[in-house]
């Protein structure tokens, strides 16, 4: 089922020709402002080529922050397993542990060193953390942040990137049922389990504090951002977002027609993104140009139409045709 369409506006009421570059989301910690790409020379100064310099490696990479990068990935799996060794009893040597501790202390030194001489050339801070830490691993923990960074919002009772004069359009209640629903699941499964590993105390630590986090406060946590983070419309863009992942900016004078449209089905298609809510999309936009909406790892993903759900999607169908036409 696909729904109707009730009423359109296109390019000939905007009044106005596509300009100006592809658009990102101010939120999003895309690869553009994460990526480890690197640091230009007009950056580095006039002494980064100097003989006391480190040296550069490929791709234009510090060799030492290569090195520093290859052994955080070494580290941390063996700090994850000194830690599951230590809370299920097992005893690691004394020289082992300290040996291990010395080395993590010695990365992050290394790692807050080199952090503050990529700032001293020019580099932002999200340039020099990007060369630091992949991309994909800034996401997943800047995701984590916003979620919970959502929850202490949605407790607060306010909302995330709603300036005055802007106008919000929430998209969160016809989903509400079914999250209430998974965090319930979620409860009963953690009391669950917590019975049946009572005689297990290690265990039932370890999948206790699993369960809470990624069950019930990920759950709420999802909800609570979709609550406390609506669409936003102003007067020269669009800002469409999802939960924490998506955060998307739609200048107005790139858009060429929207539609209020229900759907309740969405094919996968490269160049087309849905923002569904309790898997149906009630908004149509179609845009003379792409703009880049990154995928949850900061691929980047160009797309030319994009469709999202409202509470009152009439209202926003009606405003967004009124500031495009103005545009």
């Amino acid at each position: 089922m696909t729904g109707h369409r009730t009423d359109a506006v296109g390019p000939g009421a905007a009044g106005t020709e596509a300009v100006g570059p592809e658009a990102v989301s101010p939120g999003a910690l895309g690869p553009e402002a994460l990526g480890p790409g690197p640091v230009s020379a007009e950056a580095q100064g006039p002494d980064a080529d100097s003989p006391g310099a480190a040296p550069r490696g490929v791709g234009g990479r510090d060799v030492t922050t290569r090195l520093l990068r290859g052994v955080a990935y070494a580290s941390l799996p063996a700090e994850i397993a000194i830690l599951v060794c230590l809370v299920a009893g097992v005893r690691i040597p004394p020289p082992a542990l300290v040996a291990a501790e010395t080395a993590a202390l010695l990365v992050l030194v290394v790692g807050l060193v080199t952090y503050r001489r990529l700032r001293r050339r020019g580099s932002t801070a999200r340039e020099a953390l990007g060369e630091l830490v992949p991309v994909p691993v800034l996401r997943l923990i800047g995701h984590e942040l916003r979620l919970m960074a959502s929850l202490a919002l949605w407790v607060a009772r306010r909302r995330s990137g709603v300036r005055p004069g802007a106008q919000p359009f929430p998209h969160a209640r016809d989903q509400a049922a079914l999250m209430y629903g998974f965090a319930f699941v979620c409860l009963v499964e953690t009391i669950g389990m917590s019975y049946l590993l009572a005689d297990w105390p290690v265990v039932h630590a370890i999948v206790l504090v699993l369960d809470v986090y990624s069950g019930i406060l990920f759950v709420l946590g999802l909800h609570a951002a979709s609550v406390t983070r609506p669409h936003v419309l102003t007067s020269d863009a669009l800002r469409l977002r999802q939960a924490a992942h998506v955060d998307l900016r739609i200048p107005l004078d790139l858009i060429a027609s929207v539609r209020h449209e229900l759907r309740f089905t969405h094919e996968k298609t490269e160049d087309e993104l849905n923002l569904t809510v309790a898997s149906q999309t009630s908004l149509t936009i179609e845009l003379t140009q792409p703009v880049n909406a990154p995928r949850f790892l900061g691929g980047a993903r160009p797309v030319r139409i994009v469709r999202c759900h409202a509470d009152d999607a009439r209202a926003l169908y009606r405003a967004l045709t009124k500031a495009v036409a103005a545009v």
